[in-house]
């Protein structure tokens, strides 16, 4: 009986042991080869150069590669199925925008975005500005307003539809009392082109990727989201300093992992994250970018999708945006 009960307590001891040094195991194992991040959006943009700097840096702390692997197409539903549909071990992770949670709610997809992914954190955020073609005879907000006034429903605001950017353009649309019409593309980059080329008059836009178009004179800044000027654009309004105050269209940006990724390994990368967005030239280069060190962790960002859920499907409602299939 001694013998069986002194057996007994080491064996209880020894699963003791074993659930206690687990999450410390794993984070040592973990990663022991390379990780892919998706990116459901094409190369250039907003998110491809934030994933492609996140990376490199995640990558020399983690001492693995991580590959970036653009699957674009479908509104992001491509890339984000892929995600989904991985094996949850952490080897495959994914850079996402807001914009993945409004696609969601436009668009049938296979997945749910709150079951079947496991958030791990934010990256970045950055506000979007408006912007026009030089040849539009306004130089602030007022203006703008002002002008649309006049000419209800004839400026052409281009968007790529189901984005955070469309949403944007119909709160701008409420908010200043004014008739635009919206000009829908497939994608971010034609609806960019487009407004360039002076096909469009005006839209809102990441700072990121309309910052050298700025500097270059072939867009006009017209005003910015947030509460404060961008240090990267100075002279440029805040839509409150400019006479529409309390408009908010920030974009941020994180990282997801399928669902069912063990949490000891999901907080190894959110710590890298971390780690990461606290070095002073990551920060910088994010700052040159136009976009500010984000930091939140796995529970935060889950508590983002959901609360983003509930205020973008008020803004689709009232402002009657469907899809035709």
């Amino acid at each position: 009986m001694s013998v069986s009960f002194e057996v007994n307590k080491l064996l209880f001891a020894c699963v003791v042991m074993a659930v206690t040094i687990t999450p410390s195991v794993a984070q040592q194992l973990y990663p022991n080869r390379p990780i892919r991040v998706i990116v459901p959006y094409p190369t250039g943009g907003s998110v491809d150069p934030l994933a492609r700097l996140v990376t490199e840096k995640m990558g020399e702390g983690l001492k693995q590669r991580l590959i970036v692997d653009n699957r674009p197409g479908g509104n992001t539903i491509i890339g984000s199925d892929a995600l989904a549909k991985s094996k949850p071990d952490g080897y495959t992770l994914m850079v996402m925008s807001r914009t993945f949670i409004v696609t969601s709610l436009l668009f049938p997809t296979p997945f749910d975005i709150v079951k079947d992914f496991t958030p791990i954190g934010t990256l970045s955020s950055s506000e979007v500005i408006l912007l026009v073609h030089p040849s539009l005879p306004v130089n602030d907000l007022k203006q703008l307003i002002a002008l649309a006034k006049a000419r209800p429903g004839q400026l052409n605001y281009a968007t790529n539809f189901g984005s955070t950017l469309h949403i944007a353009g119909e709160l701008l649309k409420s908010m200043a009392g004014i008739q635009m019409q919206i000009v829908n593309y497939k994608g971010g980059g034609p609806a960019f082109a487009d407004l360039v080329g002076g096909h469009v008059e005006l839209s809102l836009q990441p700072v990121i990727s309309s910052l050298p178009y700025i500097k270059a004179g072939r867009l006009r800044a017209i005003a910015v989201s947030g509460d404060r000027r961008l240090p990267a654009l100075p002279q440029v309004p805040t839509f409150s300093e400019s006479g529409i105050p309390g408009f908010y269209s920030k974009s941020w940006f994180g990282m997801l992992a399928p669902a069912g990724v063990p949490r000891d390994i999901i907080n190894v990368l959110a710590g890298e994250i971390a780690r990461t967005l606290a070095l002073p030239d990551f920060s910088e280069r994010l700052t040159n970018l136009g976009m500010d060190p984000f930091v939140s962790g796995p529970d935060k960002l889950a508590a983002m999708l959901k609360s983003d859920i509930v205020t973008f499907t008020e803004i689709i409602k009232k402002a009657k945006i469907k899809v035709d299939l």
